[in-house]
């Protein structure tokens, strides 16, 4: 054996990899006493009070903590003392703390007003939800549709595009070098997959770059695929959108009425290629929709190869596919002000990111009084071909429900949107605050850039973590000692609110204690997020991540809370968790 071979298992042989015991921190100590009066154990009653009036859990009953109370009894390494026993010890009360089914941060089920138009909600939306990867190269695919369904996404855009021989559909990212998917596969792994998450309804938001003859197909295939599962307004006047309650477990379509593409002038003139792309980024074009205009009006068309089946269908065919869409949606050619009228049928407006800066910056009062009936769609601006995505804030301040994301763009941004969207019991529809939905008592439309005073204080408690000697490999973080971990708190929400705070970091422990606390005066509460990630100090290079969460501010949970956390994807570690507390003064 090498010298130098025998000096790196001496190395590793010799590494620091103790495990330390933690203990209760002096809160719990102190609360523990409190609610047992000084004994040394607390009885199911006892529990039932620190859970009301500590936890603010009202809706617990002495049912509840009593089967609270064997549970946590019965995982005693010596079962036969747990029936000589009516109450917790200090310790069996510390590791209760830490159970996620009893001391989640946020409520697992749907507690929002589900009765209101669907313009009154933040709803979870995916951009080109049909790409693996890149917005240039990738292969097209249902997975990434279904791996959004999964994860509880409501809204799914296809972009369509006649194949090379102009008689089927294909889902693609026009003029790039993606690999295209037929879009019935799509449909149907969007009907098998559409409510394994949410009961509510998925809106299918449609880029349509058809013939009338495909569009007449894509009006079949939507039709047959989805049976009674889709829902369509029976009247071509729509002045309100459905509920999320009235159309669970629906589908909803969302494109331009035909019309738009075969009668408006925008796609007649000399930006109408420019106007038929992809929202905010280069589309292909198989053939573009005035080259497809031209030719159904007598230009080429057996020499382009167009037959018969690509000349305008008939009345009834065009009207199959306009009547199956129920929002109606526009892309605004001129000054977007222009397109903020609020009179007439309600409508889906969609805007890049920039547009959406710039607007707000000169009249977002306008665009929140819009965003009160009708629909904004935000969408990632064209440059992010890598499917980066931006601070989804940008729209729900103003009051846009589909804030489109790369669900496969992972990055602190993908994070807010995760992190929204676990309120409500993360079904994927977040009630709009109330000043977004109407106007104050002076009649004013809430002003996002207005300071407004400070209408809570939220102080976060920082005392431990574990879990990461379970799911990480002992050598992951550092090779030859235990991590050194510190935890950033954030807050995301209004400019006001916006603040970072950071714990000590706590050196060679795989289960660190901070005990540390920080308080946030919120101005917006409403549309605050908490970020919480830990991280390993290195001196030398990148520290490295060890897990993070994005919680909703308004739906947090007072008292001592187990924060699970999650990888940089956004999946759930198993083992790794923070034991936190939250109080709003």
């Amino acid at each position: 054996m090498s010298n130098v071979h025998e000096y790196k298992m001496f190395k590793y042989f010799n590494r620091k990899f103790t495990v330390s015991e933690q203990s209760p921190p002096s809160d719990v100590r102190e609360v523990f006493s409190a609610f047992s009066d000084g004994a040394s154990t607390l009885s199911a009653d006892q529990l039932l009070r620190f859970l009301h009036q500590h936890q603010l859990e009202p809706d617990y009953t002495a049912q509840d903590s009593a089967r609270i109370l064997q549970h946590v009894l019965h995982s005693r390494q010596q079962n036969h003392d747990a029936d000589e026993c009516h109450g917790l010890t200090l310790d069996e009360f510390f590791r209760f703390l830490f159970l996620l089914g009893y001391n989640d941060p946020l409520k697992s089920q749907v507690h929002h007003d589900m009765n209101a138009p669907l313009s009154h909600y933040f709803i979870y939306t995916g951009h080109n939800s049909y790409l693996t990867g890149n917005q240039l190269s990738s292969d097209c695919s249902d997975v990434p549709i279904i791996k959004s369904l999964q994860r509880g996404v409501r809204v799914i855009e296809l972009d369509l595009w006649p194949n090379s021989t102009r008689d089927d559909i294909e889902v693609v990212h026009g003029r790039t070098l993606t690999a295209p998917v037929k879009l019935m596969q799509c449909l149907k792994s969007i009907k098998e997959y559409a409510f394994v998450k949410s009961e509510y309804p998925v809106i299918i938001t449609l880029e349509d770059h058809l013939t009338p003859f495909l569009q007449a197909k894509a009006a079949e295939m939507i039709t047959q695929i989805f049976g009674d599962m889709l829902y369509y307004p029976q009247t071509d006047l729509v002045t309100e959108f459905p509920t999320p309650e009235s159309v669970k477990g629906r589908i909803l379509i969302s494109t331009k009425p035909p019309k738009e593409y075969l009668e408006s002038k925008q796609f007649k003139d000399s930006d109408s290629e420019r106007e038929s792309v992809d929202e905010g980024s280069a589309s292909p074009c198989i053939i573009t929709e005035v080259e497809v205009d031209e030719k159904l009006n007598g230009n080429d068309l057996e020499e382009e190869g167009l037959n018969a089946r690509d000349r305008k269908p008939d009345q009834p065919s065009a009207f199959e596919y306009k009547r199956l869409i129920t929002i109606h949606a526009g892309k605004p050619k001129g000054p977007v002000r222009d397109h903020l009228n609020i009179s007439g049928d309600v409508k889906r407006l969609s805007l890049s990111e920039q547009e959406l800066e710039k607007a707000s910056a000169s009249y977002g009062s306008d665009i929140v009084r819009f965003t009160q009936k009708n629909i904004i769609r935000v969408y990632p601006k064209g440059t992010r071909v890598t499917s980066s995505n931006y601070r989804p804030h940008i729209g729900w301040m103003y009051g846009a429900q589909m804030v489109a994301f790369n669900m496969q763009g992972h990055g602190k941004s993908l994070w807010y949107m995760q992190g929204m969207f676990r309120a409500n019991g993360g079904c994927g529809y977040v009630k709009k605050p109330s000043f977004l939905i109407e106007n104050d008592p002076q009649n004013e439309v809430f002003d996002p850039k207005r300071k407004s005073p400070v209408k809570t204080t939220l102080k976060v408690k920082v005392y431990m973590g574990n879990g990461w000697s379970t799911d990480f490999s002992k050598t992951h973080f550092d090779a030859f000692s235990p991590p050194d971990f510190y935890t950033k708190v954030c807050i995301v929400g209004v400019p006001a609110d916006k603040a970072n705070k950071k714990t000590k970091v706590i050196q060679d422990d795989w289960f660190p204690v901070w005990d540390e606390e920080f308080e946030f005066p919120l101005t917006v509460p409403e549309l605050a997020l908490l970020r919480i990630e830990v991280r390993e100090y290195d001196k030398h290079e990148k520290d490295d991540f060890g897990g993070q969460t994005c919680l909703p501010i308004s739906e947090l949970k007072s008292g001592f809370r187990a924060i699970p956390l999650h990888d940089e994807k956004g999946d759930r570690f198993k083992s790794v968790k923070l034991l936190m507390r939250f109080q709003f003064t």
